[in-house]
């Protein structure tokens, strides 16, 4: 007899969020949200990259899109089928259980505030050049917590406020970008030919090597889906924002690698003081288009990293609420503001930890950590959709959205990830290590007294392959 349907496993969750969270994001703020996560990637992730790899880093960021590719149409699938707040974390524990949602979802958690606290202090060298150019003193450590003040408030404004003020920085972001792009083309020394060459004269390992790097350039394509609960038609308008997303920055992130290194002398990515540059959008505006336009690029640098810690505050604060409506973490984190409609003390709470992260860890190693989970978060996304499918019938999986070219997809996701977190290297697994530690304790000490336990898709595929092997 069938158990009961898979909309049955996630009433629970899903239900109650629809109740409280108003939808009010349509596929264009959900396109905007996206990109506004993604894009700050560029802006640091090209000298890094050519470090390694050299001129031809415009290929690692299509091959590392390859690797998202497998992952975003999963998670379009499952935000599809369960278009809640919390996202990654949703789907796992609705797939896996309880303890295996409590370690992605307090994972997840860390792993977006470590990112944005460090968007808060990335832009240092952007401000640097902005400063020294204007003759002015600013202190980088109050300029970073005004910010993380000034986001966390209009986070718990409303996601309407979050779209208001990402609109236009993103629309202004993406005009310097083009500009810059298009004034590459008129540049003195630009040769075409010499990103091309170099991309294929690289080693395969030296290009998985940079893959791997520049993967987190992508990261944020799925995170609007941790704020499903408030996507007007998410069944389509998830799926159909976060592939669109995927596709423009893919197109975008290669773009402007490639003109980047074909219009700037080789090795420019080093400074005169011997270490890698922290600014490339800066530099490449200011060869290709002047001091003035550069100085203009770096204040717009400033503005997207912000607004990627503001992207980042938002999707991290709802696996706290989602954690909450599960009753896996205290239940004051699953009520929301009356006048605002937003989970203030989740928003509240990841405020304060991005802020002690700021003064007290070292963020550059930690987001480093922080990588090597989010890859093995995709991995486990792509198995969540193969055991939804196996056991479609026993829960009734049909969502809206279903992706193509399945399992295959999933399966050279799967393998690409692997692979993947190869080249990070023993960091990847000691942040799994340290965000499993972490899961296991709130879980036993608090979450498995207080969660709803319901036979979950993971032990109905399990009972599955043990019936085929005997």
């Amino acid at each position: 007899m069938p158990i009961s349907k898979l909309d049955s496993l996630v009433e629970k969750g899903t239900e109650s969020i629809k109740k409280t969270l108003k939808r009010s994001v349509g596929l264009a703020g959900v396109v905007i949200i996206s990109l506004s996560a993604m894009l700050p990637g560029i802006f640091v992730t090209p000298t890094f990259a050519a470090d390694i790899m050299g001129a031809g880093i415009w290929l690692a960021f299509i091959v590392a899109a390859a690797v998202v590719l497998p992952a975003a149409i999963s998670k379009a699938e499952l935000s599809s089928g369960m278009p809640s707040s919390g996202g990654s974390y949703v789907y796992l524990e609705r797939t896996y259980g309880p303890m295996i949602g409590t370690i992605s979802g307090l994972g997840l958690w860390a792993s977006f505030l470590l990112k944005s606290g460090f968007a808060l202090i990335g832009f240092s060298a952007y401000f640097i050049a902005v400063t020294t150019y204007f003759d002015i003193d600013m202190e980088m450590m109050v300029l970073s917590m005004s910010a993380l003040v000034l986001i966390t408030i209009v986070n718990i404004l409303g996601v309407k406020k979050v779209k208001a003020i990402q609109t236009p920085v993103l629309f202004v972001t993406l005009a310097m970008l083009l500009i810059t792009c298009v004034a590459a083309f008129f540049a003195d020394d630009f040769d075409g030919t010499g990103p091309f060459k170099a991309a294929f004269s690289t080693d395969l390992w030296t290009l998985a090597e940079t893959s791997a790097f520049v993967f987190v350039a992508y990261a944020g394509v799925t995170k609007v889906a941790a704020i499903g609960g408030e996507v007007k038609d998410p069944e389509k308008n998830l799926p159909a924002g976060m592939l669109l997303s995927l596709l423009i920055a893919t197109v975008l992130y290669a773009m402007i690698a490639y003109l980047m290194m074909a219009s700037m002398p080789d090795g420019w990515w080093i400074g005169e003081d011997g270490e890698v540059v922290e600014n490339p959008i800066f530099v490449f505006a200011e060869v290709v288009a002047g001091t003035e336009f550069g100085i203009f690029a770096a204040i717009v640098s400033v503005l997207a990293m912000i607004s990627m810690a503001l992207a980042g505050i938002l999707a991290s604060s709802r696996f706290l609420f989602a954690m909450g409506q599960d009753k896996l973490l205290p239940p004051a984190l699953e009520r929301v503001h009356e006048k605002y409609e937003t989970p203030h003390w989740p928003i509240i709470v990841t405020g304060v930890a991005m802020g002690l992260a700021i003064f007290f860890v070292p963020l550059k190693d930690v987001v480093k950590l922080a990588s090597g989970f989010k890859i093995m978060i995709f991995i486990m996304i792509n198995t969540c959709v193969i055991i939804l499918r196996q056991t479609s019938k026993r829960h009734d999986w049909n969502p809206t959205y279903k992706g193509a070219l399945y399992p295959f997809m999933q399966l050279w996701g799967i393998l690409a990830g692997l692979f993947l977190i190869y080249f990070i290297g023993d960091k990847a697994f000691i942040g799994a290590s340290a965000a499993i530690g972490a899961g296991l304790v709130t879980y036993f000490l608090y979450g498995r007294k207080h969660a709803e336990v319901k036979k979950t898709p993971f032990q109905s595929f399990r009972e599955s392959m043990t019936e085929h092997v005997e």
